[in-house]
């Protein structure tokens, strides 16, 4: 088998990345790597403490593990990648084995963030979308899936995604080699996407 080519897809929190990644994955039979299993393990904290960390910081995840697990897919070796529970801010038992692919898809906030990381991306997407729409999905994603308030999900917005937002991920648009907008429809978005691969 040829090397694999890795599409990394970065941006803003719930601009889209996911539900691109997925459109993608279906189409190219490849696997997804979700740098979001990548947090930090904070087991050793108390539960108050966790959740007042910044989790929209790069210093936030692992980025050690990031690189080693990127560089076996981009080499053709199958990996585990961790599982994260975000009630708890833990890292949990088990993991999912992710296996060799012609193509294998990195998504995640902070995907063309790390010069060696990006440096191993065959393509690389940046999607974004207005504040207004990352905000609304977030609070339905984080109230449904990570046991939150839309009051808490409104402070963490305002308090640490914008500004980490603007500090971390939105320099990283200039690395991309396309650049999408999550609020479009996604057979278009994928469609252009699958235009340059």
């Amino acid at each position: 088998m040829a090397a694999p080519h890795l599409i990394g897809i970065a941006g803003p929190s719930c601009a889209g990345k996911t539900e691109l990644a997925r459109w993608l994955a279906a189409r190219l039979g490849a696997p997804v790597l979700n740098l979001d299993h990548y947090y930090v393990d904070m087991t050793d904290l108390p539960l108050k403490e966790r959740a007042q960390r910044n989790f929209d910081e790069p210093a936030a995840l692992e980025s050690s593990l990031i690189l080693t697990h990127v560089h076996a897919l981009a080499t053709g070796k199958q990996i585990e990648e961790p599982r994260y529970d975000f009630a708890t801010h833990t890292r949990v038992a088990g993991g999912t084995l992710i296996l060799p692919s012609p193509h294998v898809i990195i998504e995640g906030l902070f995907a063309l963030y790390w010069p060696e990381v990006r440096a191993l991306l065959g393509t690389r997407l940046f999607v974004e979308a207005p504040d207004e729409v990352c905000l609304a999905r977030r609070t339905e994603r984080d109230v449904r899936e990570r046991g939150r308030t839309p009051e808490s999900v409104r402070r963490q917005f305002e308090a640490t995604v914008q500004p980490m937002a603007r500090q971390y991920l939105l320099p990283t648009r200039d690395f991309a080699d396309l650049v999408l907008c999550g609020a479009d429809p996604i057979d278009s978005l994928g469609a252009r996407v699958l235009a340059i691969l």
